[in-house]
Formats: C-alpha cells, structure tokens, sequence
C-alpha cells in the first residue's frame, strides 16, 4: 500500500475520488489531464494498482465502471502508525505544559 501512496499521480486520482465517488474513468483522465501529460491506458494503470492495494474499489453500473475510494486501509494505517505516537505527543504536550507553568510560578514567587 504504501508504494502504491507514494506516486503523485495516484495520490492525485486518491484526491479526485475523495472529492467525489462513484467517477468513471473518463472523469479521472480528465482529473489527472489537467495536471500531468498521461493517456488513458496511463490513468487506468494507476487506478489497477490503487484496486489491487485495496485504496480504490469499483463497481459497473452499465457499460461504465465507477471507482470509489476506500478508506479502510488508510485508517488502519492511522491506528497503527500515527495513533500511537500522537497519544504519546498529548502526553509530552500536557508534561511540557505543566514544566512552563511551575517555572512560571516559582519566577513569581521568587521576585
């Protein structure tokens, strides 16, 4: 997953679907037109490999399949990497906090 987060392109495509869902691959090549030079075999590569790192999931209404952003593994992600150590910063926040605060009042007690 994370190869997959690391290109800007499919960063890019990970934005347009979390703007809007449900977009059809001609809505994601003109997405990603505006900003980078790639054909639609290009966008639609990406989007193969956003699927097959479980970041995307499509579902065929039609003729036209739509792809969807799935937030499951980014949120595993956040509890597993980012979670704790922001737990542990509220700690050091609330530590460094109380430091000021008692310096602060033994500058006043002794002036």
């Amino acid at each position: 997953m994370f190869k997959a987060l690391a290109d800007p392109t499919r960063r890019l495509l990970m934005d347009a679907l979390f703007e809007r869902d449900g977009r059809p691959l001609r809505e994601l090549e003109e997405v990603v037109a505006a900003r980078v030079d790639m054909t639609r075999f290009g966008v639609s590569k990406h989007l193969r490999l956003l699927e097959a790192a479980g970041l995307v999931t499509t579902r065929r209404v039609g003729r036209v399949k739509e792809h969807y952003l799935n937030p499951v593994p980014i949120q595993q992600i956040h509890r597993r990497w980012i979670g704790k150590y922001t737990a542990r910063a509220r700690t050091a926040d609330a530590l460094i906090d109380l430091k000021q605060e008692l310096e602060n009042t033994t500058e006043e007690g002794s002036t």
